[in-house]
């Protein structure tokens, strides 16, 4: 049996928690994270260490928090940060403390991690141990739209400095991956006000003039959506969990930088990529022009 050790955030719901169990399934040790550690009574029946984190907590804490992680089991060797929540409303709905907040969770926090688990990371992969850092991003890091586009565009940063710590990392022996799933069945669509829900909070500010329009239009699509995600949060964390160890279904594959899950994100991928392409032969004249004689 592998000695695997995981340190997981946000793993009171969704994929966190969907990913810690199925880590546990597999006789992995796990250490479950979440901002009350009191809600994950499941996990630590399954057999995890659970502990309190805020992804948003200054360098000191965290460095204190993942120094107490790495103490529990002499070594952390996978790391999946999968903290993160939709603020649903346009740009000009939003107020600037709402915008900090979910750029402060869904990217600064997720680097938060990054940064304070590096360490553990390349000390368990020098010493000879499978190791691996996980980020989410999404199908919103490959296509916005109206009242979701701050989501989308902190998606979008997670994947893009995702892809740069694989660089710096890949020297140490440390696997690296942003996991984009899309549609997929957990309380992530769920809506609310900011500390009445968790994954889709709703600006305090919302504008008549944007009834009637695609904001309102996409708005009413989570809702019906909701419940009826095409994606499955539990076959997702076996392919997850399979990925980052290199076993099952990636036995014999490296660890990609950026993986795709579900079919609605593929042909949303497969989309854009066409439509980029498109772009790029249309304006290509133009974009030579700019070079300097």
């Amino acid at each position: 049996m592998a000695d695997y050790v995981w340190f997981i955030t946000a793993t009171s719901s969704g994929f966190g928690k969907a990913i810690a169990l199925e880590a546990l399934s597999r006789g992995h040790k796990v250490i479950a994270t979440a901002r009350q550690s009191s809600k994950l009574v499941e996990l630590r029946e399954a057999g995890a260490a659970v502990m309190d984190l805020d992804v948003t907590s200054d360098d000191d804490t965290l460095a204190a928090k993942l120094a107490e992680a790495n103490a529990i089991y002499g070594k952390i060797t996978h790391v999946a940060n999968c903290a993160g929540y939709i603020l649903e409303g346009t740009v000009e709905e939003a107020s600037s403390k709402e915008v900090f907040d979910v750029y402060n969770t869904n990217v600064l926090g997720t680097f938060n991690i990054a940064r304070a688990a590096t360490p553990y990371l390349r000390t368990a992969a020098a010493a000879g141990h499978h190791t691996a850092l996980a980020t989410f991003g999404s199908v919103g890091s490959w296509r916005s739209g109206a009242a979701v586009a701050h989501y989308c565009s902190t998606k979008w940063a997670v994947s893009g400095m995702t892809e740069g710590l694989a660089d710096e990392l890949r020297p140490f022996g440390i696997n690296v991956c942003v996991v984009e799933p899309g549609y997929t069945r957990t309380g992530f669509l769920v809506t609310g006000t900011a500390g009445q829900a968790d994954h889709r909070i709703r600006t305090a500010k919302t504008l008549p003039v944007y009834h009637n329009t695609t904001a309102a239009e996409i708005r009413g699509a989570m809702d019906a959506y909701d419940g009826n995600q095409p994606g499955d949060v539990d076959k997702s964390a076996k392919v997850i969990v399979d990925v980052l160890t290199q076993d099952g279904v990636a036995k014999g594959k490296q660890v990609p930088v950026r993986l795709v899950l579900g079919s609605d994100c593929l042909d949303t991928v497969r989309q854009k990529c066409e439509e980029t392409l498109k772009l790029l032969k249309e304006w290509e004249d133009v974009s030579r022009s700019t070079m300097a004689d």
